[in-house]
């Protein structure tokens, strides 16, 4: 196994939760299986960021993507790893 080259870390505080982070991280993990990145990314969770009103939020190697949408999540995922 390689070391992890990405990673991804979905807010999981109230907030982002409830406004669609609860379904984002298996949308995350099919995603990887798909395209074979699943060892070349580090997916956690962490609590609240401080940006709720924005949410959900989500950071793709340190860059906050924020109000993720279920439907736009794929095509961010696909610009920032590639």
């Amino acid at each position: 196994m390689t070391a992890s080259t990405h990673e991804i870390v979905v807010c999981m505080g109230s907030a982002c939760f409830s406004r669609g982070n609860a379904g984002t991280v298996p949308i995350i993990q099919e995603f990887l299986r798909d395209k074979g990145l699943e060892h070349a990314v580090k997916v956690t969770g962490t609590l609240c960021q401080n940006q709720c009103r924005q949410g959900p939020n989500l950071c793709v190697d340190g860059e906050c993507l924020c109000g993720v949408e279920p439907a736009t999540l794929v095509d961010r995922l696909e610009e920032h790893l590639k």
